[in-house]
């Protein structure tokens, strides 16, 4: 065998154990999800002897999957329409006003992405429950904050590779500038934009300390939130609680599945300039 074979098959055998390490917490969440609660801590195999269905059933009760599946759509869903309008023409008016000043919004802008939440996450729910803003909207506004750097910092990337002379045919057409970023720039832009919205759909979706710190109404919480009602002080019920880190999975699991592919081209969408 030649050296250039075994070298591919090196990388292959590689590829195979870093896939089956990824692939595996999966594995223990599905089928640890069909198992009895004794069966969990009994069996050192995770493939159940016998399948437990019911615990979806419970599970989907006990999390009151309708409600906080709605709540969790709403948040993700406004934060993110928010977050794109909002960084896009932001990424856009930064990338072409040619200035020092906007040079230097921009890296403040990128900068903004070292900050930690944990160093502000207590002055800002102090500052927004003194305003009254503990709930949903003030959430949202939270999320749009938190996630503007690394949106406008994908834009603007992007929006580098994009030629002025869009811009300046568009002029002359008669657009103004807001005309000529949403119906010229913003549909080239639809790789970044869809690269926007699954990182944060990610983020939001499954956040749970900064809606735990925000929400406080009873009816108003995610379903990361609710996840914690299978968690008591003497008891975990292990077997519920798998159950709904399944359901809670899927609606993001396929939103990935559907737009994947444009994650890779609009991540480096900006890597080149024309």
């Amino acid at each position: 065998m030649t050296r250039e074979k075994t070298h591919k098959w090196l990388v292959i055998v590689l590829g195979l154990l870093i896939s089956v390490s990824w692939i595996y917490p999966f594995f223990i969440i599905f089928f640890g999800s069909l198992k009895s609660r004794a069966e969990i801590f009994t069996n050192t195999i995770w493939i159940p002897e016998t399948f437990v269905p019911e615990n979806y059933s419970r599970a989907y009760e006990g999390l009151e999957y309708g409600r906080s599946f709605l709540n969790s759509l709403f948040i993700t869903t406004s934060s993110i329409i928010i977050i794109v309008i909002f960084s896009s023409m932001a990424a856009y008016a930064l990338a072409r006003n040619k200035s020092k000043i906007s040079t230097g919004i921009y890296f403040f802008c990128a900068l903004t992405m070292l900050i930690p939440f944990q160093s502000v996450m207590i002055p800002l729910v102090s500052i927004f429950g003194q305003i009254n803003f503990l709930n949903r909207f003030g959430l949202i506004i939270m999320n749009w904050g938190f996630a503007s750097s690394m949106s406008i910092f994908l834009y603007y990337g992007a929006m580098r590779s994009i030629s002025v002379s869009l811009d300046e045919a568009a002029y002359l057409d008669g657009g103004t500038p807001f005309q000529i970023f949403w119906r010229v720039i913003f549909p080239i832009l639809r790789p970044t934009t869809v690269t926007v919205v699954i990182l944060n759909a990610i983020r939001l979706w499954n956040d749970f300390l900064l809606p735990s710190l925000v929400i406080n109404q009873e009816g108003m919480r995610t379903i990361p939130l609710r996840m914690y009602y299978f968690f008591g002080e003497y008891t975990v019920q292990w077997e519920l609680a798998l159950a709904g880190l399944v359901l809670a999975i899927v609606p993001i699991i396929v939103l990935y599945i559907f737009i994947q592919r444009y994650i890779v081209e609009g991540v480096t969408k900006g890597a080149v300039k024309t």
